[in-house]
This record gives C-alpha cells, sequence and structure tokens, in this order.
C-alpha cells in the first residue's frame, strides 16, 4: 500500500508550469512599474494648476506598460504546459 501511495504522489499534475509563474511575475512587474510610472505630478498648493500631470510618461507610456502587463498575465494564464 506505501508503493501505491508513493507512485500516485509521483504523477502530480499542476495546473501550471515554471513557466507560466514567470510569465505571471513579469507581468505583475509591468503593472507596479506602469503604476508607479503613472503616479505624480500633483501641486502641493490646490489654487495652483500643474501642467505636470499632462506629459507624455504619464498619459501614453504608463498605460501601455500596464496594458502590456494585463496582457502578459493572461498569456500566462491561458498558455498551456
Amino acid at each position: 500500500m506505501k508503493k501505491e501511495m508513493e507512485k500516485n504522489s509521483n504523477n502530480i499534475n499542476f495546473a501550471f508550469s515554471a513557466v507560466n509563474y514567470k510569465l505571471l511575475g513579469l507581468g505583475l512587474v509591468l503593472l507596479v512599474v506602469g503604476y508607479i510610472l503613472m503616479s505624480g505630478g500633483g501641486s502641493d498648493d490646490p489654487n495652483v494648476f500643474s501642467e505636470e500631470i499632462f506629459n507624455f510618461r504619464r498619459i501614453t507610456l504608463a498605460p501601455y506598460i500596464i496594458l502590456s502587463g494585463y496582457g502578459t498575465i493572461l498569456f500566462a494564464i491561458l498558455k498551456k504546459s
């Protein structure tokens, strides 16, 4: 009976492989970087408007990085081992 348990324990199939987890981690890193790039640009004085919130980094670059992060996560979930 002990040998049967050893045989069954060696045939465990996981839903994700190591590649899936690496891609998932990459996607999460891309999300964090994108949200960090999007932050900031506000003014300390509420009566003064800061044009800094409309620069290339916050309006264009950060959303593309965030969308690529979500795409990477989706790909990591759907990729077969």
